[in-house]
């Protein structure tokens, strides 16, 4: 479904995503693809040592997801920025929520005026408690 930006407004709520819990087997793929191999992530005992009380997700991992919910609600190609604070340790048995809030409407000239929405993002474990804050920018068609 596409979404016009004549037709949000500030204030509006982009569609919240909640995923399955984090798992360890999930933390051991993610490393294996993103070339992170730091014990913390995967080792229980060595995450233990570090003091981390157990293993704890990647914070990209996260960032992933939260990325996902983004591009999820404006799609993949409308994405002109994104970035994020790390907040707080996600482990695994964790289910994470991304929400998020359009807070600014912009026109942007270049060779092409882009109408652009700004936006905030959270995401939070099933207690409430923040893992990531963030914003983003997306550029979005006006409707026919």
């Amino acid at each position: 479904m596409t979404i016009y930006y004549d037709q949000i407004n500030v204030g509006d709520e982009m569609p919240s995503l909640t995923m399955e819990p984090v798992t360890e087997t999930q933390l051991v793929r993610y490393s294996g693809a993103a070339g992170d191999f730091n014990p913390i992530h995967t080792v229980p005992h060595l995450a233990e040592a570090a003091g981390l009380g157990g293993v704890i997700a990647h914070g990209m991992l996260v960032m992933g997801l939260v990325g996902r919910a983004i591009t999820d609600w404006v799609g993949v190609a409308a994405l002109r920025q994104f970035g994020v604070r790390f907040v707080g340790i996600t482990r695994p048995g964790q289910t994470i929520t991304v929400t998020g809030r359009v807070v600014e409407k912009l026109e942007v000239d270049g060779e092409h005026c882009e109408h652009r929405l700004r936006c905030e993002v959270t995401a939070v474990d099933q207690a409430g408690e923040l893992k990531i804050k963030g914003s983003f920018t997306a550029a979005l068609p006006l409707s026919k």
